[in-house]
């Protein structure tokens, strides 16, 4: 497949002070005259950064790597994994469409994105939230058809479930992702044959799955505000590090932090997994600040809402993007939403 930079480019690309740093500790594992083993990291990172991979950005990490420009390029053209045009600000879609997803229904969910999404690969939907595209073997052909979205495989779809996916990631929520059909990984569809005892009472979701569940955000790029990469080989183990604590210092003081609880009421804690957007780390977080119950975080006023978005460690602004207070306003007054209803019934965290 030819693939060619997208027509339209910006003006220049730069790495944010975080990712600046990330990429020279990058560069820094490779001995001298070595740095162009450092491109695909540099590349990949200038993606998360900006969305896709952009002319500039390409041509920046070139001179950062003292590369000509058309080796990066060849790197950049080479490799699916980066997108050489503009994507969904919300996610990325990739259908996988050889032979195991294509027998089993991938042009069903090709036809999808194309109802959904726009008519043809790699455009961008008219509210800006997705793009889609079909690409090669994946390497779940036990779990076809299947897609990638962002960097989690939802597997064993049907054109409904892909459907409901879309629907709910443009609603802010974060599906779980792995097997759609209540596999718990790649096994028979008549149910795991081996380790039944410690998969059914310890384990409800495989490893990757569960992961990306405590992340809390199956489409969410990179930042810069994840640990930097350590350089112990420099003598800077920790370095990095102090680098990110000094602005967090700073933004602790935005806001109005809320009042606090020290434990739980009696009767014990609300599932605060309930609201779309905290998952079970994140809940954990909640209660480590003092927040327990649906009535406190319906009652946070604007100035609460931007003490917690700052000091959500590793979440940055969650409260704000999905909305907590609104959503715990209904819960709080005895009400459920759609998404509470799929946590009780068990089809987010428990299948």
């Amino acid at each position: 497949m030819l693939r060619r930079l997208h027509p339209e480019q910006p003006d220049s690309f730069a790495f944010t002070p975080a990712n600046q740093a990330w990429a020279e500790a990058q560069i820094s594992k490779y001995p001298e005259g070595r740095q162009a083993s450092a491109i695909i990291p540099l590349l990949w990172r200038a993606q998360e950064q900006e969305g896709w991979l952009t002319r500039p950005a390409i041509e920046h990490v070139a001179e950062m790597l003292d590369m000509a420009y058309i080796r990066a390029l060849e790197v950049a053209s080479f490799y699916f994994m980066f997108q050489l045009q503009p994507v969904g600000s919300i996610a990325h879609i990739q259908i996988c469409g050889t032979t195991s997803c294509m027998i089993c229904g991938a042009e069903d969910l090709v036809a999808v994105c194309k109802d959904k999404i726009a008519p043809r690969a790699h455009e961008v939907s008219a509210d800006g939230k997705f793009s889609w595209e079909e690409v090669e073997c994946l390497g779940s052909c036990a779990n076809a058809p299947m897609a990638q979205i962002g960097k989690d495989y939802y597997e064993d779809l049907t054109a409904d479930k892909l459907r409901d996916l879309l629907d709910a990631l443009a609603r802010g929520e974060v599906p779980t992702p792995g097997p759609q059909n209540g596999r718990f990984a790649s096994e028979p569809k008549s149910g795991i044959t081996s380790l039944t005892d410690y998969v059914n009472a310890q384990i409800k979701l495989n490893a990757s799955a569960a992961l990306a569940t405590d992340i809390g955000d199956t489409v969410k790029r990179i930042d810069g505000t994840e640990v930097p990469l350590n350089t112990p080989w420099l003598g800077k183990t920790d370095a990095p590090a102090k680098s990110k604590t000094a602005p967090a210092e700073t933004e602790e003081t935005t806001g109005t932090q809320p009042e606090a609880l020290a434990a739980p009421r009696e009767g014990g804690a609300d599932d605060l997994k309930q609201i779309s957007g905290i998952g079970p780390k994140l809940e954990k977080l909640c209660n480590s600040l003092g927040f327990y119950h649906f009535d406190q975080i319906a009652n946070w006023t604007p100035e609460e809402v931007a003490w917690v978005d700052q000091n959500l460690k590793g979440f940055k602004g969650r409260v704000t993007r999905d909305d907590w207070v609104s959503q715990a306003k209904v819960l709080a007054s005895g009400g459920e939403t759609d998404f509470a209803a799929r946590v009780k019934k068990g089809s987010v965290y428990d299948n």
